[in-house]
C-alpha cells in the first residue's frame, strides 16, 4: 500500500524558512513525477511545485524564487524548502505522486504570521 506522510508543518513569522518533508512507503524512484499542493482556507487546491524523476522542476510564479523542491530517492522523501514566507503562503501542504495512479498525503498546515 502506498502512503504519503508529510512533516515539517507549522508557524512561522513573516521571512522565516520552513522545510516540509514527505515520506514515501515505496521508493520514490517509482513515480514520474511528485509534487507539492497547497490549499487556503476558502480557495482551492493549487500546485506548488513538481520534480520528475530526471530532477526536471516547475515552480508556480508565486513561488519562484523561494521555494526549492528536490527528492532523495535513498531516503525514500520529498522536500519543500521554502524561504521568504510570507503570510498568503498560509494554507495546508500536501505532497502527490503519480505512479501513474495519483497518491496524496494527509496534508500538513503551514501558517505565516505577519
Amino acid at each position: 500500500q502506498v502512503q504519503l506522510v508529510e512533516s515539517g508543518g507549522g508557524l512561522v513569522q513573516a521571512g522565516g524558512s520552513m522545510r516540509l518533508s514527505c515520506a514515501a512507503s515505496v521508493r520514490i524512484s517509482s513515480f514520474t513525477v511528485m509534487a507539492w499542493y497547497r490549499q487556503a482556507p476558502g480557495k482551492q487546491r493549487d500546485l506548488v511545485a513538481t520534480i520528475t524523476n530526471g530532477g526536471s522542476t516547475y515552480y508556480a510564479d508565486s513561488v519562484k524564487g523561494r521555494f526549492t523542491i528536490s527528492r532523495d530517492n535513498a531516503k525514500n522523501t520529498l522536500y519543500l524548502d521554502m524561504n521568504s514566507l510570507k503570510p498568503e503562503d498560509t494554507a495546508v501542504y500536501t505532497c502527490n505522486g503519480l505512479r501513474p495512479l495519483n497518491y496524496w498525503g494527509q496534508g500538513t498546515q503551514v501558517t505565516v504570521s505577519s
